[in-house]
């Protein structure tokens, strides 16, 4: 029989690369079954093994799992979310039905339904946004004259804010209202939308494992009515007694939504009121949250999910205290990305971590408002704060681009 298999259902453009490499070091052999393996260019790079399976048909994924352990000791299996993030609760179906460590599938399930995972919250007595639910734009209309504007409006299944978008008067609630139901959004199931309380304050993140709290990051936004990134911050510049409420609202959370397996990302607003939670995601955050936790604190967060999913003790204890930052690279235009500079440059200075574009030159920049408008990022970490500000700004103005707008 061939070495221990780790089976990761599906990938990811930023961390699926990170979680084969993890494998790798760990002496296992990464096995990506997916409905289709072309998606992910660093499967043919890295000359990756791939099972093509329709990854939303329960049946067909035990069948092809049955088939690999004829061929493979399977070590463990996990997967990554696409954007309705349901292939988590199929890795937590498969482990369940194989007996491997995973997840709960119920408790991703109903995390997963933002609607349900707010009811949940809130009869845990865990602060959050006041919210509706509705279903057509008559019941957003009362939804949102009901909690007061301005108001956040999203859908109750999705990620990486799209769709998302804060309405400041009644004509921005039945415009976006009408373009997530007039068919440019795509819905997986029936359309139901989140009208909720718009909570400002200081974006916090909190990124779990298990029942353990790693680490606390703060985020910062591009303009608004969007919530596309612009950086994020590891660990957040916070007070002990601050950091202790950030720690204990994100126990109850997992506690609400039982949530005591793997990792968690849990997102704040700091409100006059505290800290209130805007969202649950039970799965790692997508980069460069695993990146800026293992260069501020030393932890490898994907390594450490490997080790539960493959049935071993996960070691969460902080080696070095550094101050690790990411500035997302976001277009201020749309057109035509005609060419980048500086890339090399910025990513000699000393202290500067990584610079990746996530585009190349010739590719058409149409701004969505959400995580697809990012272009790259840059990420610097130091010693301490101050320092690694300077440095990700000095980064970040070598880096150049020119996109010329279409002709019209």
């Amino acid at each position: 029989m061939a070495s221990k298999a780790l089976i990761l259902i599906e990938g990811h453009r930023s961390i699926g690369p990170l979680y084969v490499k993890a494998a790798q070091r760990r002496g296992v052999y990464p096995v990506t079954m997916s409905s289709d393996p072309t998606r992910y260019g660093y499967l043919t790079a890295e000359g990756i093994g791939a099972v093509q399976v329709d990854t939303n048909d329960l049946d067909a994924m035990k069948s092809a799992y049955s088939r690999l352990k004829q061929t493979h000791a399977v070590a463990g299996l996990t997967g990554f979310s696409g954007l309705d993030e349901s292939i988590y609760v199929t890795v937590g179906k498969l482990c369940r039905h194989f007996g491997l460590p995973g997840p709960d599938p119920a408790s991703i399930e109903q995390c997963h339904d933002k609607f349900v995972q707010r009811q949940l919250l809130s009869q845990a007595g865990v602060p959050i946004p006041d919210f509706r639910i509705a279903t057509n734009a008559a019941e957003v209309e009362s939804a949102a004259a009901e909690i007061g504007l301005p108001v956040v409006i999203k859908p109750v299944v999705g990620s990486g804010s799209s769709g998302v978008q804060m309405c400041r008067t009644v004509d921005e609630v039945a415009n976006h209202t009408r373009h997530l139901l007039g068919g440019r959004h795509i819905w997986q199931s029936s359309p139901r939308i989140l009208v909720e309380e718009f909570a400002q304050g200081q974006y916090i993140t909190a990124n779990m494992m298990g029942g353990s709290v790693v680490g606390i990051g703060t985020g910062e936004f591009g303009p608004l009515p969007h919530f596309v990134y612009r950086e994020y911050s590891f660990p957040a510049r916070l007070s002990a007694d601050e950091n202790a409420r950030i720690a204990d609202a994100s126990l109850s959370c997992l506690r609400a939504l039982g949530l005591g397996w793997g990792p968690a990302n849990i997102e704040f607003r700091w409100t006059k009121r505290g800290p209130v939670v805007i969202e649950v995601n039970p799965r790692l955050a997508g980069t460069p949250d695993p990146e800026l936790i293992q260069l501020a604190y030393g932890i490898d967060l994907i390594d450490e999910h490997i080790k539960l999913v493959i049935g071993e003790e996960c070691d969460l204890r902080a080696r070095h205290s550094h101050t690790a930052s990411a500035r997302f690279l976001v277009p201020d235009r749309d057109g035509m990305l005609e060419g980048i500079e500086g890339t090399s440059r910025a990513a000699a200075i000393p202290g500067v971590a990584e610079v990746k574009m996530y585009v190349h030159p010739n590719t058409p920049i149409v701004r969505k408002g959400d995580y697809r408008d990012l272009i790259g990022h840059v990420i610097a970490a130091s010693p301490n704060p101050d320092q690694t500000a300077t440095l990700l700004q000095q980064a970040v103005n070598l880096v150049n681009w020119t996109i010329t707008p279409f002709q019209t």
